[in-house]
Formats: structure tokens, sequence, C-alpha cells
């Protein structure tokens, strides 16, 4: 009985580790970068659900961050997660608050948790990077 319970429970705990399956059309980018979101030159980001859209290095499209709360940052790639090249290399999500919506595939996903919000349809989330806020600087990063 007592190895039913071990091998049980390193079962559960090999599973709760488990995150958002691997998304295949993640571009190849490094990105690492920070910026200051309290200052007067990010005014969009100094509120709460503040967003704010930056460039950053091809293959990206650019990154959308969105002040999640006063402590938490969202940072997401503005490349399609589903279909990234289906309307060309130039297409990009858009923000329409409170939703980011690919207006190629004509998908909406959710500003908080990247899910996506239109019914019926199976995909992957949006391509979420990490961010680490100290109340002062933001880096965002992967």
């Amino acid at each position: 009985m007592k190895k039913f319970l071990v091998i049980l429970v390193f079962f559960l705990g090999f599973n709760s580790c488990i995150d958002t399956p691997y998304n295949p059309n993640t571009p190849d980018v490094y990105i690492n970068f920070e910026i200051y979101p309290n200052s007067t030159f990010y005014p969009e980001l100094n509120t709460v659900s503040g967003c704010l859209e930056f460039y950053a290095p091809w293959p990206s499209r650019g990154i959308i961050i969105y002040r999640y709360s006063q402590d938490e940052f969202k940072a997401y790639e503005r490349q399609s997660p589903n279909e990234p090249n289906y309307c060309g290399e130039n297409s990009k999500l858009i923000v329409e608050f409170p939703f980011v919506v690919d207006t190629c595939l004509d998908i909406k996903y959710s500003i908080l948790d990247g899910s996506i919000f239109t019914p019926n349809y199976m995909g992957y989330p949006l391509i979420e990077y990490r961010t680490q806020y100290d109340g002062h600087t933001l880096r965002v990063f992967n």
C-alpha cells in the first residue's frame, strides 16, 4: 500500500508541473529588455489595465505589455499563436481591450491570461513571455 501511495504522489506531483503545451509557432528570438513602467515615457502603463505595444527583433512581430495589477505585468507575442503566416508575414495581433484580436483569423484572446475567448475554436493560447517587476523596473524575457 505504501508503494502505491508513493507512486501516486509522484505521479500527481509530476503532472502538476506540466504547463501549457509547447507551441511550435513560437518565434525563435531572444527577448530580454527592461523598461520603467511608472515613468512619463509610458503613461499607458502607469495604471492597472493599461497596455502598450513594443518593438521586438524579427521573427517576433512585437510584444504587447499589459499591466495586470499594481505589481504584475503580462507580456504577449504579437504573432498569431495558431496560424502566424496565414495572412502574410506582416499580420499582427491588435489590442481591443479587454481582448487581443487576431483580425486575420477572427479569433479573440483574453488579455488577462492569454486564453482563447472565441467559442468553439481549439488552438493555442497567446505566446507569453516572462516578466519580473521590482516596483521600479520591469524586465521582459524568455
